[in-house]
């Protein structure tokens, strides 16, 4: 029987997961791992803070593909065949312990993301993957079966199975190796990333941090709620990265200009919140409304929101009118804001677009343009949200990839 060689061009997560499980499931094979940079695994060794969100702790597959703003319909069928406890699994059985956050995030007891790099290389070794750094594939001929690849540095090396895994596409060019082999790229646009924010009160409280608000963006139809970060230039945090993944070809197409509207209490309606008022009114009548916020919000933000809402620094409770009140509910309700740019969140820096989910089968992510061309991780239009959703993609997809490539 002929050696089946295999070339993956990426030495992300999903090229890495990938070269991985074909090799062991295919010993004495040629699997070759490809990377343009001098290491691999550069956005494993960043991800969570240095920490490495693994993966996330949704088990159900229908509700793991809810949280892929584009892909999530692809990966329904993948997710069943390896998913987020097939994750755990994987890396528990190579002496990895993973840790559950509150928020489901899962992290490895170590909080070190070096623990998951030195799992993933000692993995490589093991099962004789070849590593080769300082390398990229500048152009692919397919001829007779086969693929002819030409490295950077004039190199020549022939495959008859070809794994693309080079990751999110932040301009066309970085997806042209798909393009020459009859490939479309969804086009490229920044996702999870921070909102700019001119408003001088705003970033006046940079630092400050929020566990539960609801963030809108009313003219786009879209709306998250969770923690939020205000930041020297805007605001950030899961609740802003969560909408700006969900709105991100709609605000590329806005410029980043767009309003934004914000519920600083959004487990208060306006009649609770109305009543939490009027208990204020009446037990702290001779006190400052700036010097005395409802809880949870930090007391800087609050004095800032009543002064937003035309309220002055020296009224007392017992002095609040009906007309004051309500622009003060309004400000804690719907607080408006103008965004007027973004930055992208540097541990994610994810980009939604990529090889056109219609031309890959994702019963073997085999190309449907050319035969023995397969695809995994971001360099696919398929990008989730923050909170080890992107991960799980690559390790799906490059497990699947592997299999396929794999197959006699």
């Amino acid at each position: 029987m002929r050696q089946r060689r295999i070339v993956i061009a990426g030495g992300g997560a999903a090229g890495f997961f990938a070269a991985i499980t074909c090799a062991e499931l295919l010993p004495g094979s040629s699997v070759a791992l490809i990377e343009k940079s001098p290491r691999f695994l550069s956005k494993v060794r960043i991800s969570g803070g240095g920490r490495c969100n693994v993966t996330h702790s949704c088990f159900d597959p229908r509700e793991l593909s809810s949280f892929y703003p584009r892909g999530g319909r692809e990966l329904l069928a993948p997710f069943q065949r390896f998913q987020p406890r097939d994750t755990i699994d994987w890396f528990e059985s190579r002496g990895v312990k993973l840790k559950t956050e509150k928020d489901g995030r899962i992290f490895p007891i170590t909080d070190s993301s070096q623990t998951i790099i030195d799992c993933l290389m000692r993995a490589a070794e093991a099962s004789n993957v070849q590593l080769i750094t300082n390398r990229s594939v500048e152009q692919v001929a397919r001829n007779e079966g086969n693929f002819e690849l030409t490295l950077n540095h004039g190199e020549n090396l022939v495959c008859d199975r070809l794994m693309l895994a080079t990751g999110g596409c932040r301009s066309a060019a970085a997806g042209q190796l798909a393009v020459s082999l009859g490939h479309i790229l969804e086009a490229p646009v920044p996702s999870l990333f921070t909102f700019h924010i001119e408003t001088p009160w705003l970033r006046e409280l940079a630092g400050i941090s929020l566990s539960n608000v609801e963030v809108c963006s009313p003219g786009l139809g879209l709306s998250e709620q969770g923690p939020l970060l205000i930041t020297h230039s805007g605001l950030s945090g899961p609740a802003v990265l969560r909408l700006s993944a969900w709105g991100a070809r709609s605000m590329h197409d806005l410029n980043y200009q767009f309003p934004l509207r914000i519920n600083w209490l959004p487990s208060l309606n306006a009649e609770t919140l109305t009543n939490e008022l009027e208990k204020c009114r009446a037990k702290q009548s001779a006190r400052l409304i700036v010097n005395t916020p409802l809880q949870p919000l930090a007391n800087r933000l609050w004095s800032n929101l009543v002064v937003a809402a035309g309220i002055s620094k020296t009224n007392r409770w017992a002095e609040l009118s009906r007309s004051a009140r309500h622009a003060l509910i309004q400000q804690l309700m719907r607080s408006e804001f103008q965004v007027t740019g973004k930055s992208l969140n540097k541990e994610e820096f994810v980009t939604c677009g990529g090889v056109r989910l219609s031309e890959v089968n994702f019963t073997s992510m085999e190309s449907r343009c050319c035969p023995g061309l397969h695809f995994g991780g971001e360099l696919l239009d398929i990008d989730g949200l923050t909170g080890g959703f992107n991960f799980q993609s690559a390790w799906t997809t490059g497990w699947i990839a592997a299999n396929s490539m794999a197959a006699i």
